[in-house]
């Protein structure tokens, strides 16, 4: 039964949308809802082994537990990764009824009823990342929902085929299928697309976005610091080189542990950051004698050429023209001839060269003086 094209299909298509969620993950693209992984990183385990004690020898069960072990490897990369705090009580509720379940299944040996209450508990552990998706559906923006939602209707065609029967085998199912495919539908069916995942948006990798350049104005190469952002054409001084996309997030939802080169979050205001686009802003380097500068335009970071460009130049900017955080330090190596050593709040920089990024309007609206008389 494991050569059948559904089981097949099921199996394939899992394993791609985990792969991808997780890859995702690395990339800071996704930002998942800690509750929701964590009870279904325990109570998939607990419904898999249900599942296969009510329904022992059917191939989907073998689904179900690959699925549970997935669940597991995406909360510990999470658990790692995510800001943590005391679960609310909605939260709460749904760790409790997973908790129930496991302990209904091995006091009383009532494989069924456990089987069920798990059921149950599915569409409430969703409901945090409803509501997270609901807030801001950029925070589940990822093809694996498109490729789960098929996985389900791929298990559920292969439960068929075995002559399934009866609540205990299609509920779970059924469920699984519903809350897949609604938080798919809720962040839009053209995430099926697993490019995503990766990032590759911008320039000949855009594919299914609905404007599709003819060449591709940017080269990714290696240098001391990385990777980095080269200009395969020349641009001129005040063009607009890309406009910095991803999510805002507030300084609280901050992942932990970022520093140095893994930081990829850019401070917009006070209080507000925006996230890696997994786009080809995320890969712009630092420099102190930056050729490039941020200006914002309708409350949309747009990097633009300070000076001529030529093709084959890389692309630069100064970090500390959006920086406020007092806190917040990285070693500098970028090589120029002033290179300051550290990059850090925009206030550490000199009077001369503050004045020289605010003539440009090249820094941060929230860091400009509420009454600038700036020459240009």
């Amino acid at each position: 039964m494991i050569t059948d094209p559904w089981f097949l299909l099921a199996v394939v298509a899992s394993f791609t949308g985990y792969a991808i969620y997780l890859a995702g993950l690395r990339c800071r693209l996704v930002e998942p809802n800690r509750a929701s992984w964590l009870i279904w990183s325990s109570a998939t385990l607990v419904e898999a082994v249900t599942y296969a004690a009510v329904n022992p020898g059917t191939p989907q069960a073998i689904v179900f537990l690959f699925s549970a072990a997935a669940c597991v490897t995406i909360a510990v990369a999470l658990w790692r990764r995510s800001r943590w705090a005391a679960p609310d009580l909605l939260e709460g509720i749904c760790m409790g009824s997973s908790l129930a379940a496991i302990l209904l299944w091995l006091v009383f040996r009532e494989a069924f009823w456990a089987h069920m209450l798990v059921v149950a508990v599915v569409p409430v552990s969703f409901w945090p990342t409803w509501r997270s998706v609901w807030a801001d559906r950029a925070r589940e923006r990822s093809p694996a929902w498109g490729l789960w939602s098929i996985g389900d209707l791929a298990t559920l065609m292969l439960a068929t085929r075995t002559g399934g029967q009866g609540i205990g085998e299609y509920a779970y199912i059924l469920v699984e299928l519903g809350c897949h495919a609604s938080v798919w539908f809720m962040i839009g069916l053209t995430t099926v697309n697993p490019l995503r995942s990766f990032g590759w948006r911008e320039g000949r990798l855009r594919v299914l976005d609905a404007y599709a350049p003819a060449t591709n104005p940017f080269a990714i190469a290696e240098t001391h610091l990385g990777k980095a952002v080269f200009a395969a054409e020349g641009f001129r001084a005040g063009d607009a080189i890309v406009t910095f996309t991803g999510r805002r997030l507030s300084a609280e939802r901050l992942p932990r542990h970022l520093s140095g080169p893994a930081d990829r979050f850019v401070q917009i205001a006070r209080d507000t950051y925006l996230g890696p686009s997994g786009a080809i802003d995320d890969l712009i380097n630092h420099s102190c004698a930056p050729n490039a500068g941020l200006r914002f335009e309708h409350d949309a970071p747009v990097l633009v050429a300070l000076r001529d460009i030529a093709a084959g130049e890389e692309i630069s900017w100064d970090y500390s023209t959006t920086l406020s955080d007092p806190h917040w330090r990285m070693t500098c190596a970028c090589g120029a001839a002033d290179c300051r050593g550290v990059i850090a709040a925009f206030d550490t920089l000199a009077p001369e060269r503050q004045h020289w990024y605010l003539s440009h309007n090249v820094v941060a609206p929230y860091l400009r003086p509420q009454r600038s008389n700036v020459a240009a």
